[in-house]
């Protein structure tokens, strides 16, 4: 114990922070050790001693960023600052809906409080729920309702810096603000992006709008049987998704999401390489799905809902060759038919297709929203899928102007053969995305360094600011070094 407050690890829960899905067993990006305050005093306390010893710290809000290396950090040796104990619901306001939380406060936490209180406001929640709001949001994570772009969400930060100084983003440099979550900008420029997926600050609070529940919502459940078919779709979805038809972001996944979560591979197909065309087929007919399935959801008042339902059948039925059958549902009517979001991790069932000790790590470069090419680029990742023997789970996530091809490597850790080729795999995918001029938006641990060369306009100018930035924010570079590979000055040679 240090301090009065402060919890450090002992040799046990240093295992804690190891990554529950690494390539092997984890070992490669152990934590010295882990220190857990519960305010942001203690935080700053805590950034001021690792300045005087020259201590590495790697902040983590709840370490559920599970595919990405968890609460792992990126250099060995690196002290978690966990801030899971900070989890405090600060603010909702219903009327203006927005909220004030702390890292540790999780998806299930806020969904709780907003129920239990019955507040009339929903939240955005990922695929895997397990995790905190602010690290999501952090990170550039997803959901799937009209406010689905969590980060574009933020309305005002409060960040304890490497030097230990305390800043609040926006209106809250105002000491008296009124305004810290209405408004997500201030008097000069805009800083709150600069804590984003860095090493720059560790958020200690987070302003988030949360979408007002709708007065009606309209469902429908889409099956494609042909892999060709994602042509079509991405462009008629993207032009009504441009339009503001739909509002919300939208995932193409393809039938291995619906497979990994329900069954084991063996089940399906027992032999060496990838899954075969006709075990997929069987899968397909089995499950009643098709290569691809996607949902659309629309949100807002009844007649705005149903006159956007008439476009959405317009521009699809001539495709589909029926009718498309749509869910209603009226304020009023029992929730669980509303498509409102609620937390669940049935998602992380797909560690489990290939038996053993399951892992998964998920490759997402960043795309037009263009049907030829979305065509163009599942034939030529399947393919490499094959090439290293592994079955192809794929999905194509529809932003207002991009799409995120979000290809997860499913693998037992147990098998080294298998982690291999994945690791090989993994760096072969960056290689033939950077050369389609697709970048990945956020990566595990283990490949950041790979990812942040890609990013290399001008002789890897981006690199060059962030660094020079780094040395001016962190002298004793002791805040995450190598995250996103920004590596301070005197740790440079860490960068693999």
């Amino acid at each position: 114990m240090v301090g009065k407050q402060w919890v450090l690890a002992t040799d046990l829960d240093r295992e804690t922070y190891l990554d529950a899905y690494a390539l092997g067993d984890g070992t490669d990006h152990p934590a010295s050790a882990a220190v857990a305050p519960q305010s942001v005093e203690e935080v700053q306390a805590i950034v001021r001693i690792a300045n005087e010893l020259k201590i590495p710290l790697w902040p983590v809000a709840r370490g559920k960023n599970l595919g990405y290396g968890a609460a792992a950090p990126r250099m060995p040796g690196t002290m978690v600052l966990d801030l899971g104990r900070m989890n405090r619901i600060l603010d909702v306001d219903p009327k203006y809906a927005h909220c004030l939380i702390e890292p540790g406060v999780g998806f299930f936490d806020l969904f709780n409080y907003l129920r239990d209180q019955k507040i009339p406001l929903w939240m955005s929640v990922p695929g895997n729920a397990w995790g905190s709001v602010v690290g999501n949001a952090l990170e550039r994570g997803i959901g799937y309702t009209p406010y689905g772009d969590n980060t574009a969400k933020i309305c005002g930060l409060e960040v304890v810096l490497p030097t230990a100084e305390l800043i609040r983003t926006g209106t809250g440099a105002l000491t008296n603000t009124r305004s810290w979550q209405h408004y997500q900008y201030g008097f000069g420029p805009s800083w709150d992006q600069m804590f984003v997926q860095s090493n720059l600050g560790i958020v200690t609070k987070m302003g988030l709008w949360l979408m007002p529940e709708p007065a009606a919502t309209m469902r429908a459940r889409v099956s494609l049987p042909q892999p060709q078919d994602i042509s079509w779709a991405i462009d008629e979805l993207a032009q009504l998704r441009r339009q503001n038809v739909i509002d919300n972001n939208m995932v193409f996944g393809n039938y291995l999401h619906d497979a990994a979560v329900v069954s084991q591979r063996e089940k399906w197909f027992q032999g060496e390489g990838a899954i075969s065309d006709s075990a997929s087929q069987a899968i397909m007919d089995s499950l009643g799905v098709g290569w691809w399935s996607f949902g659309i959801s629309l949100y807002g008042h009844p007649d705005v809902v149903e006159a956007r339902a008439r476009l959405v059948r317009a521009a699809l039925e001539p495709h589909l060759k029926q009718p498309l059958q749509f869910d209603s549902w009226r304020r009023g009517d029992p929730m669980e038919k509303s498509g409102m979001p609620v937390p669940s991790v049935l998602a992380l069932q797909i560690v489990n297709w290939r038996g053993g000790r399951g892992g998964h790590i998920g490759f997402s470069p960043v795309m037009p929203p263009d049907g030829a090419l979305a065509l163009a680029q599942f034939r030529r990742m399947k393919a490499r899928f094959e090439e290293y023997g592994h079955d192809y789970y794929t999905s194509f996530t529809l932003g207002q102007r991009h799409i995120n091809n979000v290809n997860i490597i499913v693998y037992d850790r147990d098998n080294k053969a298998m982690t291999d080729s994945a690791r090989i795999l993994f760096k072969t995918l960056i290689a033939d995305s950077a050369r389609e001029g697709y970048g990945e938006y956020r990566t595990h641990v283990e490949f950041m360094d790979d990812v942040a060369q890609t990013f290399d306009f001008n002789h890897h100018m981006m690199m060059r600011l962030n660094e020079t930035v780094k040395d001016a924010l962190d002298p004793n570079g002791i805040l995450a070094p190598g995250k996103n590979g920004i590596w301070p000055r005197d740790y440079r040679g860490s960068r693999s």
